[in-house]
């Protein structure tokens, strides 16, 4: 493998672990959890962050014809996560983490309404939007349970 292929090999897997089994989802999910440590700001800027070497990554080794997303690629899983930790107060308890992993989860396992036609998209658009939905909504009712609730 070129080295370019194999730095793309270790985005898209986050270092490896988009090959553990069962459900590398939810481990590549569980990967990012302690950003919440960081706050709000940083989870942001690494969804972001891991947003754009994720679509990178998936381009270049999947191209923008890939009709799925393989269950090894879990840089997307780890963008979307963070975002719905971005929606988690600064210094949360485990609870908030542990909600938002689920709602996550929850979003990007049943793809409700606009995660479902993102993960029809083909490419590495369609690899990294459906989870960068999914956490954008994870986030969402994060964010209206924090309005609603003391």
């Amino acid at each position: 493998m070129r080295p370019l292929q194999r730095v793309a090999w270790l985005v898209a897997t986050l270092g490896g672990i988009g090959r553990l089994r069962p459900a590398p989802g939810s481990w590549g999910s569980a990967a990012v959890l302690p950003a919440a440590l960081l706050g709000p700001g940083w989870c942001l800027g690494l969804a972001l962050l891991l947003g754009l070497l994720g679509y990178w990554a998936s381009l270049r080794l999947l191209g923008e014809d890939a009709p799925a997303d393989p269950s090894w690629v879990v840089v997307d899983e780890g963008a979307g996560q963070l975002l719905a930790l971005a929606a988690l107060p600064a210094a949360t308890g485990g609870y908030g983490v542990l909600l938002a992993f689920l709602l996550f989860r929850l979003f990007d396992i049943t793809k409700p309404g606009p995660v479902g036609w993102a993960d029809r998209q083909h490419g590495a658009r369609g690899i990294m939007l459906d989870d960068l939905i999914a956490g954008a909504m994870a986030a969402l009712l994060l964010l209206l349970l924090r309005a609603v609730l003391p």
